[in-house]
């Protein structure tokens, strides 16, 4: 029925006497359509066929009919389970970790607690925050807006957002950390003496002191690259002018919903404050909010490994952008200074003499780390969470090595 109504709208979309047509003659045009639906082939319109008040969405990727062998997956599973062991000795993780390949889970460890004072465990259902990993999510609903046509990469953000003094920033420099914004968990320090620190920040709030205290870029738009959370708190908000929804919203209708990601949120600072999971210190110390912690769109999203394991296998299906979209998200943007580290858009990645990339994105807030790798040509996806403070979060990159030719050393702990 939906693929109908689909139908129906991009037949109508071509009509030229569609202003004429009286609510009879469309109401019967689509009880014809829809009574000849066993005769229509199902079609699949493109995002950019979607009609104008029908968002894109991620879909769920079909099942990988590559099955892996119970051999192989006993093989990779003890080599795995001897690097979390030596990774975290005595199970001192406290978070979440999970490899799979073709999106079958090869191992998973969920272990230590979500509030060391109510003792709840961590289980597979427990989302934790998934810091600067939030970046993925939220560049590639943006890569969604771009793919349908509601917003195009080069576009000008003054276009779309009002008051932004920035004239030279495009929707890519944003992405891809080119823009020259500076950070704003600098211009609103105690020192800048430009915001009150008790009370919360906002998106909103960033872009009107952008555009009324004389906040200088960094650097020149586009002559060097600089990673800054700005850049997506503002990609946030260009998200809610397009789709005319808040954040939340577009995240839960274009993501966490189509793709059955039922334990994932956008953090509500507002509402949500008794719902999270805290975060602590090394030490076991809880970290509190701050007056940074309203902001979005960089950070403040909420996930499992299982749900990113979702969101990893639509990102990388075949319907998930175009060809020529899709190259452009891993293409090193930042070539000024030869090296093999670089960033596509809302991707981190290495690219090194052998033509071996490697591709993930890490995240710390608080005492949150995180750790999202997907091996696109392996079909290999690899995440670590936790909500202690530690940096062997980011060591997981090393199990590249069990799947493909990466110049990492498993032996070494970072």
């Amino acid at each position: 029925a939906i693929d109908s109504i689909y139908l129906f709208f991009s037949i109508f979309q071509q009509m030229t006497l569609i202003k004429k047509a009286n609510i009879a003659q469309l109401l019967v045009l689509f009880l014809a359509i829809t009574s000849c639906a066993k005769e229509i082939k199902k079609v699949e319109l493109t995002d950019a066929q979607l009609p104008k008040n029908v968002l894109p969405i991620l879909k769920p990727a079909a099942k990988d009919s590559t099955e892996l062998t119970a051999t192989y997956i006993q093989e990779k599973r003890a080599k795995i389970d001897a690097f979390y062991k030596k990774n975290w000795p005595n199970n001192t993780m406290n978070g979440s970790f999970l490899v799979a390949q073709n999106g079958q889970i090869i191992y998973e460890k969920y272990n230590g607690l979500a509030n060391l004072r109510d003792k709840d465990t961590i289980t597979s259902e427990t989302p934790l925050h998934i810091a600067s990993v939030s970046k993925v999510l939220t560049a590639t609903v943006i890569l969604k807006l771009v793919n349908a046509k509601r917003l195009d990469l080069d576009q000008k953000v003054t276009t779309l957002l009002d008051r932004f003094p920035y004239p030279d920033v495009t929707v890519r420099t944003l992405l891809n950390h080119r823009s020259g914004i500076r950070n704003y968990s600098y211009f609103t320090d105690r020192k800048a003496n430009i915001w009150d620190r008790h009370k919360t920040l906002t998106n909103q709030d960033l872009l009107d002191l952008m555009a009324t205290k004389n906040i200088g870029l960094e650097f020149r738009t586009d002559s060097r690259f600089a990673y800054c959370n700005t850049n997506y708190a503002m990609l946030a908000l260009i998200i809610e002018k397009v789709t005319k929804l808040s954040y939340i919203e577009a995240m839960n209708k274009m993501l966490f919903q189509p793709l059955g990601m039922t334990h994932s949120f956008v953090y509500d600072i507002k509402k949500d404050k008794r719902r999270i999971v805290p975060s602590y210190k090394a030490n076991k110390v809880e970290i509190g909010i701050d007056y940074l912690d309203g902001v979005y769109g960089d950070k403040n999203i909420y996930s499992t490994p299982r749900d990113l394991l979702k969101f990893d296998l639509a990102r990388n299906a075949k319907n998930f952008l175009e060809p020529g979209l899709w190259e452009q998200v891993f293409k090193p943007y930042s070539n000024e200074r030869k090296g093999t580290k670089n960033y596509g858009l809302g991707i981190r990645m290495i690219n090194w003499e052998t033509g071996q990339n490697f591709y993930f994105h890490n995240g710390w807030w608080h005492g949150n780390t995180s750790s999202y790798i997907t091996l696109p040509k392996e079909k290999v996806t690899i995440i670590a969470l936790s909500n202690k403070m530690t940096k062997n979060t980011y060591a997981v990159r090393k199990l590249a090595t069990l799947f493909g030719d990466y110049p990492f050393k498993l032996d070494d702990i970072e």
